[in-house]
């Protein structure tokens, strides 16, 4: 008797945690989920969201200059000079470690406790292939890190935003797309219809999960410096329209965010915003004047659509200058999410400390690597390297870095 009581006793634990989990992924109601009502976004409960907050970079989409480098800027770059320093399968540990420590639930933890209410979360296409990524080239694991952040936003009450940082070919054409420095992905139907096919997946599996706010589809398309600019631009609406339309297949509950030309900046190229009824538009600014006026065009485009602009990127600047310009956005309903949320130094909510020694690792990264020879004379100790590599992780978990009081202060947050 004893036995069969604890045999029903598991059970019951079992179904009580396999309800658990598939609770969140539950048919839901369009009403459960943030929609965009004229240029305003709406909460379930009819209330106004102005959305406040910060971006994951360089969690999920490593970029060069957050771990202090500068010609390696990429993640393909700076794995291609980890796997130099210390060989392939020590790299590989690494960015499992990384992963797992960069951002955890203290990190999301401690953004709630700020009062942001939205994370704008930008990650790679490679997770969600069987391309080489961050030390895998299969069994990638896109999903379950999403997963994750959508679990530990909704203890916290926060919403999240996913960002395409990478696309499949390149949309940007340098360093922040990870890719061949071309934005070939509008030249290229592969490259076009693997975008669509990683979007309907995500869309898939989320379509009935309200943590998440929308899906930006691509992060800011077509750098300023191609000769060929404008014949690009005229590619990019279609391709978005593309992407929507295999979104919608699966996903009729969730807003989509739509980036504009030359670093989400040039909206020009837009002229049909009627074809999705639940769309809005992100544009991205760093520097200038903190104005109105520096903001003119992209509340001209969001009153001519009557649809919702939020400013997905912002940062890198004084306090002051923020300060004033999150007054500017407030004062024109443009909510935003400022860029990053963690790196090396300063200039962002969490500062990481530079581990002692670190300078060596810079000074290869930056220094001659172009044949075999420059390898092998310039590298430092491949201990000594895997040491400070894993320093940088054990100084980059959220207990371990310094909150930037005076810099949440100025994103209209409190430290």
């Amino acid at each position: 008797m004893k036995l069969l009581t604890i045999r029903k006793s598991l059970v019951f634990i079992l179904l009580l945690a396999a309800a658990t989990l598939t609770a969140s992924a539950a048919p839901q109601s369009k009403d459960a989920f943030v929609r965009v009502k004229g240029v305003d976004l709406v909460k379930p409960d009819g209330k106004k969201l102005f959305i406040r907050g910060t971006n994951l970079g360089n969690w999920l989409n490593p970029e060069g200059y957050m771990f202090g480098f500068s010609k390696v800027n990429s993640p393909r770059f700076i794995n291609e000079m980890f796997c130099q320093l210390v060989g392939e399968d020590a790299t590989a540990d690494f960015w499992q470690n990384f992963k797992d420590n960069y951002i955890t639930k203290a990190d999301i933890d401690y953004i709630a406790s700020t009062g942001a209410n939205t994370i704008r979360l930008p990650f790679h296409y490679k997770l969600f292939t069987d391309e080489d990524y961050m030390g895998r080239a299969s069994g990638h694991d896109g999903f379950q890190r999403i997963d994750s952040v959508v679990s530990w936003c909704r203890d916290n009450g926060l919403y999240l935003i996913l960002d395409m940082h990478d696309a499949p070919g390149g949309q940007t054409g340098d360093n922040i797309d990870d890719s061949y420095a071309y934005p070939y992905i509008y030249e290229s139907e592969r490259a076009q219809q693997l975008f669509c096919d990683i979007w309907a997946r995500i869309a898939d599996r989320y379509a009935d999960e309200p943590v998440i706010l929308g899906y930006e589809l691509i992060n800011e398309p077509i750098a300023h410096f191609f000769e060929n600019k404008d014949e690009l631009n005229a590619l990019l609406e279609p391709l978005q329209k593309r992407a929507v339309a295999e979104i919608r297949k699966h996903d009729k509950n969730h807003i989509i965010l739509l980036g504009g030309a030359q670093w989400n900046s040039n909206f020009a190229p837009f002229t049909d915003w009627n074809y999705d009824d639940n769309i809005m538009y992100t544009c991205h600014r760093y520097g200038g004047d903190a104005t109105k006026e520096a903001i003119a065009h992209f509340i001209d485009f969001r009153d001519n659509t009557g649809l919702p602009m939020y400013m997905g990127e912002i940062g890198h600047n004084t306090d002051k200058w923020q300060a004033d310009f999150c007054k500017v956005l407030e004062d024109n309903n443009i909510g935003y999410t400022f860029w990053p949320y963690k790196k090396i130094g300063d200039s962002c909510m969490m500062g990481i400390t530079r581990p002692d020694g670190w300078d060596t690792i810079v000074k290869f990264a930056e220094g001659p690597r172009g044949s075999y020879s420059e390898i092998r004379e310039n590298k430092p100790d491949r201990s000594t390297a895997i040491a400070l590599m894993n320093q940088f992780i054990e100084n980059a978990r959220c207990a371990n870095c310094t909150p930037q009081k005076s810099y949440i202060e100025s994103i209209g947050l409190k430290p």
